[in-house]
């Protein structure tokens, strides 16, 4: 049993991001669909749209419950969120040249296959996310955290 314990807290941070990162996901989706098939968007626009609700909540969440940041000014959170939204910029570039790729080009049109090119896509993406979430964005409020500083 305390093996257990111990592997689950050394994978804690990953635990919690591969969660959320499916409630994310699901929103991303859900909304994705409602606009794209249910009310017949634009499926760039419903993309969109999408990203910009699951980011909200990939950032409350992964902040929290995942990385665990903590700030001490307004400035240091203000940082923090622009490059969580920066990085997140980047891949929603990925995201939509993945989608046109599948449904402009490759001519994934229908509902079911509209959602299967979104669900590659979010595979991709949620990679890339991770990658800049743990390593480029909420990595240097550790030092917050562990020394009591706010450098900038």
């Amino acid at each position: 049993m305390t093996k257990l314990v111990a592997l689950f807290n050394r994978y804690r941070s990953v635990i919690a991001y591969l969660f959320w990162g499916v409630v994310t996901t699901v929103v991303n989706i859900v909304v994705f669909q409602f606009l794209s098939s249910g009310v017949h968007w634009n499926y760039q626009l419903a993309n969109v749209i999408a990203w910009f609700l699951s980011v909200l909540v990939a950032y409350f969440t992964n902040k929290v419950w995942v990385f665990g940041s903590h700030y001490s000014t307004v400035k240091a959170f203000l940082k923090e969120f622009f490059w969580f939204y920066f990085y997140r910029g980047l891949t929603l570039i990925m995201d939509v040249i993945i989608m046109y790729v599948g449904i402009s080009l490759l001519k994934f049109n229908s509902p079911l296959q509209q959602l299967i090119v979104k669900i590659i896509d979010n595979v991709i993406v949620v990679i890339a996310n991770y990658i800049f979430s743990k390593w480029l964005i909420f990595h240097d409020n550790r030092d917050i955290v562990e020394h009591g500083k706010d450098e900038d």
